[in-house]
């Protein structure tokens, strides 16, 4: 028997396609705030998935990949099983181009929420009670922040077998092993019995083709995977990667580093430099282990300790 999907008071019906409002919210300057929220059903039985972006405003490559797949009318072709996208989950802070909400705080800090709390709170509620009761699965599409810029890369934890295997459907370059983290929407999900990918990659603020297109692909191949979709997409295996450390500035001053995200290292290679802005100091900085770059910080004027180059270790 199918079953209809209801958000905020609106049934979609097997076959429908239709946008609805998670919620309505009202800002100091009696402005509302309405978080649109696309539904993509097919007329057969399948399993339902969740693509969201947006869960700080800053963070735009996900945007971008949730737009384009809805603009090019893919998800209209679904053979079973229904699509749920949100876009933008943080409005507010999509507006002011801020990882943080206006009163400082996290949104994927907020989770499981509260329905008279906080106004991220209050959207983790919404998004807890009206979306995630109704899914099987999906995808929170994420980038890099302070600079950071990721390589294309999903994570999991890989001793849950089931996000696991949405991982390897998924087939970013590279799958992380990644812990959970307190008040997390992955985290809540996954106590609700809902695996939640995070998809990372791309910088802040800055759209990177890479990230938009490995992004796309690997929502059409988890799709595709999950027999919801027909469609022709490059196929290929992830690369597993158990752990990964950070390369951290031992010394302030200007940073810059020769090696490409993406590429592999070997223990002991020097990576890059660190040097002081008037010439005296220059230090190498080497690879603590061998592996691949998942990660580097984009900002040349760096403080000691600073996060400089993220390797991940397969």
């Amino acid at each position: 028997m199918h079953k209809d999907i209801v958000i905020n008071g609106h049934t979609i019906k097997p076959g429908q396609f239709l946008e609805a409002n998670l919620n309505t919210y009202r800002l100091p300057t009696r402005t509302f705030i309405e978080i649109p929220v696309h539904v993509f059903r097919s007329i057969h039985t399948g399993p339902t998935a969740l693509f969201i972006a947006g869960m700080h405003g800053d963070e735009i490559n996900g945007i971008e990949i949730l737009r384009r797949l809805i603009r090019q009318g893919v998800l209209q072709k679904l053979v079973k099983g229904s699509v749920i996208v949100i876009p933008i989950i943080n409005i507010v802070s999509f507006i002011s181009g801020s990882r943080e909400l206006p009163d400082g705080r996290d949104l994927n800090r907020c989770f499981p929420g509260t329905q008279s709390g906080s106004l991220g709170s209050r959207m983790a509620y919404d998004l807890m009670k009206e979306i995630v009761p109704q899914i099987d699965f999906g995808v929170d599409f994420h980038t890099g922040g302070a600079q950071i810029n990721n390589f294309p890369q999903t994570r999991c934890v890989f001793d849950d077998e089931q996000s696991l295997a949405y991982a390897n459907m998924f087939s970013a370059p590279f799958t992380l092993n990644s812990p959970y983290r307190d008040k997390t929407f992955r985290k809540e999900a996954s106590k609700k019995g809902k695996s939640i990918l995070v998809y990372e990659a791309g910088e802040s603020m800055r759209f990177n083709s890479l990230a938009i297109n490995e992004g796309i692909k690997g929502c059409l191949r988890l799709l595709k995977q999950m027999e919801m979709l027909d469609t022709n997409v490059e196929e290929r295996e992830t690369k597993l990667l158990k752990e990964s450390k950070w390369v951290r500035a031992r010394m302030a001053g200007l940073f810059a580093t020769h090696k490409r995200y993406g590429s592999s290292v070997t223990k002991g290679e020097v990576i890059g430099y660190i040097a002081d802005p008037y010439g005296d100091t220059e230090i190498q900085l080497k690879a603590p282990e061998s592996g691949y770059i998942v990660g580097v910080n984009n900002q040349p004027v760096i403080n000691e300790g600073d996060a400089l180059i993220h390797i991940g270790v397969e």
